[in-house]
């Protein structure tokens, strides 16, 4: 019955034949994993903001704003919050959306993502006293629950069926059924090839304008196409250039000149604040197991060389020397002497020092995503430079990212390091930075484990006034530069390429198809 229920909504949101309109995107990658809660993949990230929704969402000024909430309230002591949800929610199959897939899908959530694990740390249970309203009690009082539950990108607590939400947290879902403006096509879904979302008829948006991932989710074409297949950046420009596609999500940085050059052409910066690179060390396995071996790959990654290698354009990077996204309330240079004040020669000097064995350091590179493909070839220069062995593999993206969550030795088909780009608002405060999270096993890739970043990570998850968090964020970041946990290679923007005739994007951290029209 479930299943007749989901066909029948997907003939539902289909288009009348001759009247549809369908926006063609290239997105940034290819999209393999469709459950955004077990990577921090922003493809899975971005599929989920098409099919699913949100309890709260972020605006484009930073601020919290109820989605899915219709109201809530806080107790006194500040223990206990009672969430009503608005009526008419419905998931895609036509079951109305209730508090307990609220609750399990939060429970989901927060087993993986870093700000979710802090979160429930603090929770003492969550249960649904009626379908529409759910209730957090916590065992102490903290100040960003609201905060955890508007969280804009990986990894969204997006609320899924009850059903699909009691999946174990360790493995993936296969079941894309969700409440959002769009409805998945699982049957026309072909990896590496295309995917394909329709307008989900009976999604009720709110009534405020939309502004970042919050407000009113207006749908206005029939059909959004991603095609996977078309990788080579040349072919993007022509086929964008032919109008046989509207988007080019991440045009290749050296695309742009001609881009700009085209008349019907506009190039769209939806995400100001950007990104930061950074490389990710493998805490688990020689050499990096080693914190004096981390330091002096730390030492030999001076953010230049990979900004001018990666992007080039001198308009669209800059050099930040904080783990926290530089120009907010968190951005600081504290404690980041060890890379930002070094060179090859201080790098060699504490290689030399920390009793390196000569260990191969594998190095993953990925083949079809542009906007980070160059960075591991400048690891692999700086890191051979200072003294380190390397062995560069080439894979594609996807590859890379299911690999890099194993936990296997290197030379068991584990790995030593990868290289990504977060978006400022994954990694622009202490809680919401899986990077700096130090749980060991339970971290993020790479599996930090520190029980003195932890403390501060905690004592900032309590504190309140402002003045305390940002002397907290500092002796934070200055911890995890000691330890080097990763290293922050520098920030950038990357805008979208679209037709002329594609308006409405919204700003956000991601890319975001409510409210885009095709004219």
């Amino acid at each position: 019955m479930r299943r007749l229920l989901a066909l029948l909504a997907l003939a539902a949101a289909l288009p009348v034949h001759g009247q549809d309109k369908v926006l063609r995107i290239v997105p940034h990658s290819n999209l393999n994993i469709l459950d955004p809660i077990w990577t921090t993949q922003y493809m899975a990230r971005n599929h989920g903001y098409m099919v699913y929704d949100t309890l709260f969402g972020t605006d484009e000024k930073n601020r919290i704003q109820p989605q899915m909430v219709e109201k809530w309230s806080e107790s006194p002591d500040h223990r206990l919050w009672t969430f009503t949800l608005r009526s008419g929610l419905a998931f895609h199959d036509g079951a109305p959306v209730t508090g307990e897939d609220v609750v399990a899908s939060l429970e989901r959530w927060g087993k993986r993502d870093a700000m979710g694990q802090k979160l429930m740390t603090f929770v003492e249970r969550m249960d649904s006293p009626s379908p529409d309203t759910f209730r957090i009690f916590l065992r102490e009082a903290c100040g960003f629950v609201l905060e955890a539950l508007g969280k804009p990108s990986s990894n969204v607590p997006f609320i899924m069926p009850k059903r699909v939400a009691q999946t174990p947290a360790d493995r993936q879902i296969d079941d894309a059924t969700g409440s959002g403006p769009y409805i998945f096509a699982k049957d026309q879904f072909k990896p590496g090839d295309k995917a394909v979302y329709l307008k989900n008829q009976k999604y009720q948006p709110r009534k405020e304008p939309p502004s970042g991932t919050a407000g009113g989710k207006r749908v206005y074409v029939d059909r959004v196409e991603w095609n996977l297949a078309l990788r080579d950046a040349q072919s993007q420009v022509n086929a964008l250039v032919r109008g046989e596609i509207d988007i080019i999500e991440q045009p290749a940085f050296e695309s742009y000149e001609p881009l700009k050059a085209d008349k019907n052409i506009q190039v769209v910066n939806s995400n100001p604040l950007g990104f930061q690179y950074m490389g990710r060390f493998n805490h688990l396995h020689p050499p990096f197991n080693n914190p004096k071996v981390r330091q002096a790959a730390l030492a030999a990654f001076s953010q230049e060389p990979f900004l001018r290698a990666q992007i080039g354009v001198k308009d669209l990077y800059r050099s930040c020397a904080s783990m926290f996204t530089c120009g907010t309330p968190y951005g600081s240079p504290k404690g980041s002497e060890v890379q930002s004040k070094s060179n090859v020669k201080k790098a060699q000097e504490l290689l030399k020092a920390s009793g390196y064995d000569g260990t191969p350091v594998v190095l993953m590179k990925p083949t079809d995503l542009a906007a980070i493909g160059k960075l591991p070839d400048v690891a692999a220069q700086l890191l051979r430079q200072a003294g380190f062995k390397v062995d560069l593999q080439a894979m594609d993206w996807n590859t890379l990212v299911g690999r890099r969550a194993k936990k296997d030795p290197p030379q068991q088909g584990g790995w030593n390091m990868f290289f990504t780009a977060w978006v400022a608002p994954d990694i622009w405060n202490p809680l919401t930075n899986p990077a700096v999270g130090a749980l060991g096993e339970k971290s993020w890739f790479g599996w930090p484990s520190d029980p003195a970043l932890e403390k501060l990570r905690d004592e900032f998850a309590r504190a309140t006034d402002d003045a305390k968090k940002k002397a907290l964020a500092e002796q934070i970041q200055a911890r995890a530069f000691e330890i080097a946990t990763h290293a922050p290679l520098g920030e950038y923007v990357n805008p979208l390429a679209a037709r002329r005739n594609i308006t409405g994007f919204v700003t956000g951290p991601g890319n975001l198809y409510w409210n885009v029209k095709k004219n």
